[in-house]
């Protein structure tokens, strides 16, 4: 039985206090989750060493990072390593959010690397992959989440994609007054799923967490989470408001 997992992204929010707030809130909301059921709270750099200690000794709620660089290290001023993130206590990293494809010309080369490591510090991949509006319009979704997936995970072993969890963004669906149905969700779940199907095997991609990243919120978060393929949600505004996000997580743990 694969995992169900919520991913909350803050983003670049939240002053250290609130973001210590937030965590407060959530834990007192007692979110309590079994072994098949997983929280990753992934703040911006500076508030990590106080997320990983505040979720110490928490069940299956962990700390994450938005984003890792791709060398262990260097001459990189600003960055922040896989190692620095695995000695702090994080346990998921995101990477190829499609903010950071779009804004910071991040290629699928270059997230390979980063994929490659983030897996050689232990760390668990959430990969994002997902297609704009004229790649949607176009009809041509399927070969464009295929090709992301094909340039930057396909490099991994069976082994290796047992720490990767996929998280599938409807870029043309985040801020545009468009909004993806849950039937549209899972027809790309389950492709992305197929895709991996054909290069590992079926079994292996069963085992895949495929998180959806569409502004999921409590009001859709159910049905959501009802689609076979759909195993959990990555979430960014409504992982701000404690009560929204654990109505978020009471929707997973219904699945």
């Amino acid at each position: 039985m694969r995992k169900k997992i919520v991913a909350a992204n803050w983003k670049m929010n939240l002053t250290l206090e609130e973001g210590k707030k937030l965590v407060e809130d959530i834990l007192a909301g007692n979110p309590a989750l079994d072994t098949h059921n997983e929280v990753v709270i992934a703040p911006p750099f500076i508030h990590i060493t106080q997320t990983v200690a505040q979720l110490n000794n928490i069940s299956h709620i962990h700390a994450g990072s938005q984003n890792c660089y791709s060398e262990a290290s260097g001459a990189y001023t600003g960055e922040v390593s896989a190692p620095m993130l695995k000695d702090a206590g994080v346990r998921y990293v995101i990477i190829g959010h499609s903010e950071r494809r779009e804004y910071f010309k991040e290629t699928d080369a270059l997230l390979a690397k980063k994929t490659d490591q983030a897996l050689a510090n232990s760390l668990q991949v959430i990969f994002c992959c997902g297609e704009p509006l004229n790649i949607r319009d176009a009809d041509t979704q399927n070969q464009h989440v295929a090709d992301q997936l094909q340039a930057s995970i396909f490099h991994l072993s069976a082994e290796q994609l047992k720490n990767v969890v996929i998280a599938y963004e409807p870029i043309w669906a985040i801020g545009t007054g468009r909004t993806a149905t849950s039937v549209q969700a899972q027809d790309m779940h389950a492709h992305i799923r197929q895709t991996l199907a054909g290069k590992y095997s079926q079994a292996a991609a069963d085992n895949v967490p495929i998180l959806y990243g569409g502004s999921c919120k409590p009001s859709n978060a159910a049905e959501l989470f009802a689609c076979p393929d759909v195993d959990g949600g990555l979430i960014g505004g409504a992982s701000l408001k404690a009560d929204e996000f654990l109505g978020i997580i009471a929707a997973m743990k219904q699945h």
